[in-house]
């Protein structure tokens, strides 16, 4: 501990890093320095800064990040299309690179000796974090309280912060907040009555969608137009990669759309139960996947199905830097030079359907082929016929041979 001088601490302001704070500084007696990444969280970034000044932090960092965040990282990985484990669309996975890759760069540029996050030593964020960390500064120390201290449970964190006065909002009656985490792509939930799997999530733990029951009772229709597999506009408009998502976030929160329940397998071992909110990203989803479907190769989209759960789980484990993520980024980005166009979504009571789709240039949907009218010639069905029996050679030699055992 004495070798240690000064610390960057990723500090969101809420209950677990207002806690470290007042913790490095009285364990570790050595300067913090805050670091609080602005990536779509709104209300919790402004206190942050007063809270920091409050606990005699002179060095404070409060980094806009949000159009980093969707165009260097969201936008990457919406290209692959990925899912974890069917469902999980990433949120707080994807961002955790970021905030590692900042964290180090202002730990260079103050001279400090450790960087701190404050992940629980249960969770996947401490991976995610620290292989960040390792990646881009591979001699640095890190400083993870949860694996340290006695402080294990957010009933011990909050009377920590009552007996040291460190002002914790969203305080509830019958126990302790939830655990959440929220930028531009989703918000999340973990902790209370969700440590229980078969009980149902309350609804007034929800914050960005209305429930699909109190959704509007008419359909809206959104057009989104894409460049090289990245949304450009919606509805005509022109809109920076932030801005982007902050409008699709509105618009599927409107319509209860993303919500999801899930109980996931995390890196470290553990089933855990969490509620997610990601509106914006569910419409991104299924707009990208409709747009390939007519500008892909049939090859290379099933090609891209394959490795996908392989990417996912990259990200989810906290590999973003690795280099197999990287080798895997540079074919998806390679596939995306001709996934350009149009696609029109329609949302109504918590669902996304794709209505429409078109290319100007790169689709290789051919009406003149595809029709059930007459092609005039342009696909010749006899062809079918030995197409067919070659694929079907195997398995008839396969069964004259089962018949001669017989």
């Amino acid at each position: 501990m004495a070798d240690i001088k000064k610390v960057v601490l990723a500090y969101s302001g809420g209950l677990d890093t207002s806690v470290i704070l007042k913790w490095l500084q009285d364990m570790y007696h050595c300067e913090v320095v805050t670091f609080t990444a602005d990536i779509g969280q709104g209300e919790e970034v402004a206190p942050a800064r007063a809270k920091a000044k409050q606990m005699g932090v002179k060095e404070i960092f409060i980094d806009d990040l949000r159009e980093e965040f969707v165009r260097d990282f969201v936008f990457p990985m919406f290209r692959a299309n990925a899912i974890y484990e069917g469902e999980y669309l990433l949120g707080t996975s994807i961002a955790r690179p970021l905030i590692a890759k900042r964290q180090i760069e202002i730990a260079r540029k103050t001279r400090a000796d450790a960087v701190s996050h404050g992940a629980t030593g249960k969770g996947n964020d401490q991976v995610r974090f620290e292989l960040g960390y390792y990646a881009l500064e591979p001699n640095i120390h890190v400083i993870a309280p949860w694996r340290e201290w006695d402080l294990t449970s957010r009933e011990k964190l909050l009377e920590y912060a009552k007996k040291h006065r460190i002002p914790v909002e969203m305080k509830k009656k019958g126990g302790s907040p939830y655990s959440m985490d929220a930028n531009l792509l989703h918000i999340s939930f973990e902790g209370r009555i969700l440590e229980d799997p078969s009980r149902e999530p309350e609804e007034s733990m929800w914050r960005w969608t209305v429930s699909p029951e109190k959704a509007p009772n008419r359909a809206e229709y959104v057009d989104l137009e894409y460049e090289r597999g990245d949304i450009v506009a919606v509805n005509g408009r022109k809109l920076s990669p932030a801005r982007m998502l902050e409008t699709l976030n509105k618009l599927g929160g409107k319509h209860g759309i993303g919500r999801l329940d899930l109980v996931e397998n995390r890196y470290v071992g553990m089933k855990s139960r969490g509620c997610y909110e990601t509106p914006g990203g569910t419409i991104m989803l299924k707009g990208h996947r409709a747009i390939e479907s007519i500008t892909l190769d049939r090859e290379v989209a099933h090609l891209k199905d394959d490795l996908m759960p392989r990417y996912a789980s990259l990200i989810y484990n906290g590999y973003w830097w690795s280099p197999e993520r990287k080798m895997l980024q540079t074919m998806i980005d390679a596939s995306q030079a001709s996934v350009n166009g149009w696609v029109r979504i329609k949302l109504y009571k918590g669902n996304v359907m794709v209505v429409g789709r078109d290319s100007d240039h790169d689709s290789l949907f051919d009406p003149n082929i595809a029709t059930f009218e007459d092609d005039k010639g342009a696909y010749d069905q006899v062809d079918a016929a030995g197409f067919i029996k070659l694929n079907a050679l195997r398995m008839r030699i396969a069964a004259n041979l089962k018949r001669k055992r017989k």
